[in-house]
């Protein structure tokens, strides 16, 4: 397993590296050298942000936490992105091909399991067609606050490719942009 840990506006010294990975190794076993973490911490005011990003045979897991102290907030984001995994149990479970790491992962976990709800099978209820027009960003961001959404599919008029916009937590926008 493949851990990379980055710091943005800290710095990230040996000891406090060693420490994450130890946190990690939990999953070492499970998904062995397939799998790939991505650390990412930064401030955040008086708080620290922690983000862990698990890619795993073209799939992305992530989770996220902030707490005043770095190793708490590694704790709880570690607890968020297992927490996920046993949420998903069932559609794990249902797509053993797709989730071999994942199904063994939940087939060997000794805790007992929280409370959660089992899932309906997921359907479509909702289906919506629109017209791809082309447009820059800027323009993709405006139409998408005129029509109260928090994200836009649109055509980008510079690259002649399908994108994403969308709108983050921080209030911020982020960008999808497909390689095909």
């Amino acid at each position: 397993m493949k851990i990379t840990t980055q710091g943005n506006g800290i710095k990230i010294g040996t000891r406090l590296e060693q420490k994450i990975t130890d946190k990690m190794s939990k999953f070492d076993k499970y998904f062995g050298e397939e799998g790939s973490f991505n650390v990412r911490i930064r401030p955040e005011g008086s708080r620290m942000v922690v983000e862990i990003t698990l890619k795993l045979n073209g799939k992305i897991y992530r989770a996220e936490a902030r707490d005043e102290e770095i190793l708490t907030a590694v704790d709880k984001t570690v607890d968020k992105l297992e927490s996920q995994i046993r949420r998903q149990k069932t559609k794990f479970l249902k797509k053993k091909k797709e989730y071999p790491q994942i199904v063994s992962y939940l087939e060997q976990d000794t805790v007992a399991d929280f409370d959660y709800e089992i899932e309906k099978d997921s359907k479509i209820t909702r289906k919506k067609s629109f017209e791809l027009r082309p447009m820059t960003s800027e323009d993709a961001i405006l139409q998408m606050e005129m029509l109260g959404h928090n994200f836009l599919v649109y055509l980008d008029a510079d690259t002649n490719s399908v994108c994403v916009i969308y709108k983050r937590k921080d209030g911020d926008y982020g960008l999808l942009e497909p390689e095909y």
